[in-house]
């Protein structure tokens, strides 16, 4: 089973070096990597060169934001099974995609994920906090929550049926296409009790309080879109739970 994995990077040269190896060293032995670039202007694209010889296609052009960017990747995958790794962050370890095939695979699932782990980029072996899927519910999409996206993968068949990210968001593109999908009440799919990716603090989802209120307010607007019965408070009650997050051993 193919495994398309799709990094879409900017000015990325500090990270992107860690996000190759990761993706090179897995144990998986059929994986397409998609690197789309939103034309940078640093040396992301000489790392790519040099470091990148499984990557299977690279392109580097100016883009309508990220959720463009990553429909791009959508576009040229050929895996039947695609997952998103950011370019600043990495898999936990060289056997996830095995996993995850072994489990797809067998099981005929359109739909598994994990857990995350975050991390400082200065003290990347001690994690700073732990994202838990396992709670996550198709019915507690109305409360805000989804599973970590960098530990979703979908089977190509969903996107087909159900489409690519919406590019008029901003930050919450990821929760808007969880909710279409898995509001439909039809996905086979599984938890994997496991951190599958280790993400790096600083990105779009932890840049403060600024992006939170922007977040928040598009949670609202994917919700309201995919006729999900919502309101401000529901979303911002996940809040004391998320706390807990940083109290993991």
């Amino acid at each position: 089973m193919k495994i398309s994995i799709i990094t879409v990077t900017f000015n990325a040269a500090g990270t992107i070096a860690d996000t190759l190896a990761s993706v090179a060293c897995q144990t998986h032995p059929d994986i397409e990597h998609i690197v789309v670039d939103g034309a940078s202007t640093d040396d992301t694209l000489e790392i790519i060169r040099q470091r990148g010889q499984h990557v299977s296609q690279t392109i580097s052009e100016p883009d309508r934001g990220i959720y463009d960017a990553m429909n791009k990747g959508l576009g040229m995958a050929t895996g039947s099974v695609i997952g998103f790794l950011n370019a600043d962050d990495v898999y936990a370890g060289p056997t996830v995609l095995e996993r995850v095939s072994a489990i797809i695979e067998k099981d005929k699932l359109d739909a598994i994920f994990g857990d995350a782990e975050f991390f400082s980029p200065d003290r990347p072996n001690r994690p700073l906090r732990l994202y838990r899927s396992a709670r996550f519910r198709p019915e507690l999409i109305a409360w805000g929550w989804m599973p970590a996206h960098p530990s979703l993968f979908l089977g190509r068949h969903v996107y087909e049926r159900f489409g690519a990210f919406k590019t008029d968001y901003r930050i919450a593109g990821d929760f808007e296409l969880i909710a279409r999908v898995f509001h439909s009440g039809t996905l086979e799919y599984r938890y994997l009790p496991d951190v599958l990716v280790r993400m790096r603090t600083g990105g779009v989802s932890t840049g403060g309080w600024r992006n939170s209120l922007l977040l928040n307010r598009e949670v609202l607007q994917a919700c309201r879109e995919n006729d999900i019965p919502t309101n401000l408070w529901k979303i911002l009650s996940k809040y004391p739970a998320k706390v807990l997050e940083f109290l993991h051993k």
